[in-house]
């Protein structure tokens, strides 16, 4: 009797331990290790991004830090981003998306998404930047809250804390405007913006699964 109440106690933490599997077991990749930008590349003021207490703090003049890590050869195309942001009160920054590292300026390619809840720029958080905008405001400053991005083939999904905030699916031979021709959907990599140097921005979680 005893040994079978064992088995039993045996089995049914198995069965708990079945249904608590680690995230990356779901498809999802951690790119930051909350320790070190092993990984990543920062664009022409490095100095703009620090990590504190497991994460990315953004405060300084305009610089970007670009994934270059090895998975998927950081080059993206079909894929799920998930990140966690908290902002400060007038502050900006972004997700670039099917982007690609470059030494100086706002990256020429792929498309942004917004983080900005209080800022004097209207676009809002979770804004395909200039291309579907949002005006409201999801999250307030201090805060942290979830941006989770999804892109599959031409369509684009921006979800704020679970809420479909913009769905946008780009033209067939798209056609862009002299600076703008390559904020097309194609493939790339990620890359965080640091806006100006009175915005701070703060990220931490940030992981990817990848999409046929």
């Amino acid at each position: 009797m005893k040994k079978l109440t064992l088995y039993c106690l045996l089995a049914l933490v198995a069965m708990a331990c079945s249904t608590t599997k680690p995230t990356s077991t779901d498809g999802w990749i951690p790119l930051f290790n909350g320790k070190s930008f092993a990984n990543w590349k920062a664009s022409e003021n490095p100095e703009t991004f620090k990590i504190e207490k497991g994460m990315i703090v953004v405060n300084g003049p305009r610089a970007h830090l670009f994934y270059e890590g090895p998975e998927m050869n950081h080059t993206f195309k079909n894929f799920e981003l998930k990140a966690q942001v908290m902002t400060t009160p007038g502050s900006n920054s972004g997700i670039f998306i099917h982007t690609a590292y470059q030494e100086k300026g706002w990256p020429a390619q792929g498309y942004e998404v917004q983080v900005n809840n209080s800022h004097t720029d209207w676009r809002r958080t979770g804004s395909l930047y200039s291309f579907q905008d949002v005006k409201e405001v999801y999250v307030p400053d201090n805060e942290w809250f979830t941006e989770h991005i999804i892109v599959q083939d031409k369509k684009v999904t921006i979800k704020i804390n679970d809420k479909t905030v913009v769905e946008y699916t780009e033209p067939e031979n798209v056609w862009r405007p002299g600076d703008a021709k390559e904020k097309v959907l194609s493939s790339g990599t990620f890359a965080l913006q640091g806006h100006d140097p009175k915005s701070k921005v703060y990220f931490k979680d940030i992981m990817v699964k990848p999409l046929p």
